[in-house]
């Protein structure tokens, strides 16, 4: 168990769960984007150690790009997204592959495609480590997914709580 700012998580997915699944990701995107040179568009914060560990199992070129965007507050989703880094990136004609570290409601999902779509990429593919199926509310494809889980609050591997915990290997869930 660890606490963080007086809430307590316990262990949920481990380190090597996590890796066992990037390779598998890995794999699948080398196979489907074969001969191809995909933009890869990180979303941060939370993304950046999902990302970082996919693509060590690429085996195709790649460009990376990044774009930050914000919903949450504390526990809670804010219902809005606010852009605050876009997209430096030419798109048009390019495919895109989104890499999230989380899509709950689906909103900042929904918001990042359609800001995507205005660039006029060939196509755009979806990975995100972790789906919260019950917790959907905008219409998402998600072409790649690490984990589906419960509706339950999770930090670690990139996802915080109040800024912090994003260090933590593994993935714990709120107690």
């Amino acid at each position: 168990m660890i606490e963080i700012q007086g809430k307590e998580f316990v262990p949920f997915i481990n380190a090597e769960e996590i890796d066992n699944r990037l390779q598998a990701i890995g794999a699948q995107i080398s196979l489907d984007f074969k001969d191809e040179t995909p933009v890869i568009i990180g979303v941060l914060n939370g993304a950046f150690m999902f990302l970082s560990d996919l693509i060590k199992y690429l085996n195709i070129a790649t460009e990376i790009s990044f774009i930050k965007v914000a919903s949450y507050s504390g526990t809670d989703s804010t219902g809005k997204v606010t852009d605050l880094i876009g997209l430096e990136s030419e798109l048009e004609g390019r495919r895109v592959i989104i890499v999230e570290d989380i899509i709950d409601t689906g909103l900042s999902m929904t918001h990042l495609i359609k800001s995507i779509q205005t660039k006029n990429p060939k196509s755009i593919a979806v990975a995100t480590l972790l789906f919260k199926p019950e917790a959907l509310k905008y219409s998402v494809d998600i072409d790649y997914i690490g984990f589906k889980i419960e509706n339950k609050f999770v930090v670690g591997y990139g996802l915080d709580y109040d800024g912090l915990g994003r260090n933590i290997p593994s993935i714990y869930q709120l107690k």
